[in-house]
């Protein structure tokens, strides 16, 4: 979709929401390659991303959205992750070489399908944010997340052999980070997700992430928005 009205210098721009996993996965990626793009906040929780106006742009509403300078839109994440690693290919975070690239992309399809979607399920069916938009199966929500706490002790299991479930510096080691961030709606009290070789994971990749030539300011702040309260989340992003 185009529109050819506004001025191409002031164009580029991701529409945001903080508090957002998906979201959070591009600005991690963007911070990683040292690019800064202008950010625009979309507050999903008022039903901004709703909107007519919005609804033009990517009329399944869903955040990330990048605004490119000749007026066309890229939604996805990963679609929008693989687009700036096209321009920026260094350091390369898709992984270099065919397996290494293969290794990150069956371990995003994986944090994907088997951690993202359960966790989007329970709070869809769960979540009183949700009540009013879908019908919700409160014990098909149930069964979801102890489907998340399996996922959870799985990823234990992987990160207790190495430092990050694929290479070093890709992106397959962002989502699960992200999954993380809305953790506290998805998993019952009683399980922790964050157990020691979890928590260390998490360490290293904030160590990574933290040093001060791969990261701006503004991508910083981005990276420390908190965990997701389940009373915030929201399932289009």
């Amino acid at each position: 979709m185009r529109n050819d009205n506004l001025k191409p210098e002031v164009r580029m721009k991701i529409y945001d929401f903080k508090l957002a996993p998906n979201p959070r996965r591009v600005r991690i990626f963007l911070a990683e390659k040292g690019i800064s793009v202008p950010l625009e906040e979309i507050d999903i929780l008022k039903g901004v991303n709703r909107q007519p106006e919005f609804l033009r742009k990517n009329p399944l509403g869903g955040i990330p959205l990048l605004e490119l300078d000749d007026g066309r839109f890229i939604a996805e994440s990963v679609a929008i992750c693989r687009y700036f690693e096209e321009l920026h290919p260094e350091p390369a975070l898709f992984g270099s070489g065919a397996f290494e690239r293969a290794t990150v992309e069956m371990w995003n399809r994986r944090i994907e399908l088997a951690l993202f979607v359960p966790v989007g399920m329970v709070w869809a069916h769960l979540h009183e944010l949700t009540r009013t938009r879908i019908k919700q199966i409160p014990e098909f929500g149930e069964q979801q997340r102890e489907v998340v706490e399996g996922r959870y002790r799985w990823l234990n299991r992987e990160l207790a052999e190495r430092p990050f479930v694929a290479a070093t510096s890709t992106r397959s080691r962002i989502s699960p980070h992200c999954a993380r961030s809305i953790s506290p709606c998805s998993t019952s009290s009683r399980f922790n997700p964050t157990r020691r070789t979890w928590r260390d994971g998490i360490r290293r990749f904030r160590r990574a992430r933290a040093q001060p030539h791969r990261i701006d300011e503004a991508s910083r702040r981005g990276f420390d928005a908190g965990p997701l309260e389940p009373s915030r989340d929201n399932a289009q992003t």
